[in-house]
């Protein structure tokens, strides 16, 4: 597929607080990778070799685990926000890095195995400006859906169950001239300010390329544990993912958690769906059960949780 590609990854996450404090979403290790590195990895295998990642909240943390892209097989380059411009401003304010009429714009913080050549084809038979993946709505009471006649996109609505409609997978194929009208650096959204004037003005020109492809989100940190768990047992990894020179002594007890790096987890400490963030020291005496491990200095970020020593526990 020869599409420059544009990973929205400069949102807040605001979700996936305390975590998000410290990385930016799209830099979550997920099964021992980092979320973009997965997203970048998915792209390449489909031919993808010109990446454009978005950058604004903890962008070190991202630019960092990705660099140029090289270890990945394409090539990165960041676009930085100030403010963040959101789901239309960003990839406006991108354009000038994304060579070409076309783009593919994929969500910096979901995993899909969705056919991207057979969502290309789709799009270039419609003959449609936007053409948007979609999966029948797993959670409608947890995800807003997608109205859609056939292939065309008529509207979005709001979470509701019991509801008949289709998900968005945080996939996108868009022609360049989507986005070339808007005013650079001014935040703008798509669902709810571009792509309703684009099917009221021009009626067809929104698609829906619907598909059963997968689809994992990390938006809480509930659902960042759980998707990450699911990618490591589908990978053979075991359920105690590690970072780098993180050390989890013999008589700890660690099931089913994310410890980040530089972690060291002391002899007689328990952890069960604990997620540990970096430079932590576990003491023995720390017997947790879904609880985010952090710096008690992670309170001046906005963490809260419950004061022990140097720790600040918060459960989710």
């Amino acid at each position: 597929m020869q599409l420059p590609a544009l990973v929205l990854a400069a949102g807040l996450g605001t979700r996936l607080r305390p975590l998000s404090l410290l990385r930016a979403k799209a830099a979550l290790p997920v099964a021992g990778s980092p979320l973009a590195a997965r997203v970048i990895g998915w792209l390449a295998t489909h031919g993808i070799r010109d990446v454009v990642l978005n950058l604004h909240h903890r962008p070190g943390t991202l630019t960092r685990a990705i660099g140029d892209g090289s270890d990945l097989g394409v090539r990165v380059r960041y676009s930085w926000e100030n403010p963040v411009l959101g789901s239309a401003g960003g990839p406006r304010h991108a354009l000038p890095l994304l060579d070409g009429s076309r783009i593919l714009i994929v969500n910096g913080d979901t995993l899909t195995d969705l056919d991207l050549d057979a969502m290309l084809t789709a799009h270039e038979r419609s003959g449609a400006l936007v053409t948007m993946a979609l999966i029948p709505n797993p959670r409608p009471d947890r995800y807003g859906g997608v109205v859609v006649d056939d292939d065309r996109v008529l509207g979005f609505s709001v979470r509701q169950p019991g509801a008949r409609n289709h998900h968005f997978i945080g996939v996108q194929i868009a022609e360049s001239s989507v986005f070339a009208s808007l005013p650079d650096n001014q935040p703008a959204e798509s669902v709810r300010e571009l792509y309703p004037v684009l099917m009221r003005e021009r009626p067809g020109s929104v698609r829906a390329f619907v598909s059963e492809a997968s689809f994992d989100d990390i938006g809480t940190p509930r659902a960042y544990l759980a998707t990450s768990l699911a990618v490591g047992a589908r990978e053979g990894a075991g359920d105690v993912h590690a970072g780098a020179r993180t050390t989890i002594s013999p008589s700890a007890v660690v099931s089913r958690s994310i410890i980040w790096d530089d972690v060291m987890v002391e002899d007689g400490a328990e952890l069960t769906e604990c997620i540990v963030t970096d430079g932590i020291r576990v003491p023995a005496t720390c017997k947790l059960v879904h609880n985010i491990v952090l710096h008690a200095s992670a309170e001046m970020l906005g963490a809260s949780g419950e004061r022990r020593d140097n720790l600040l526990l918060a459960p989710f």
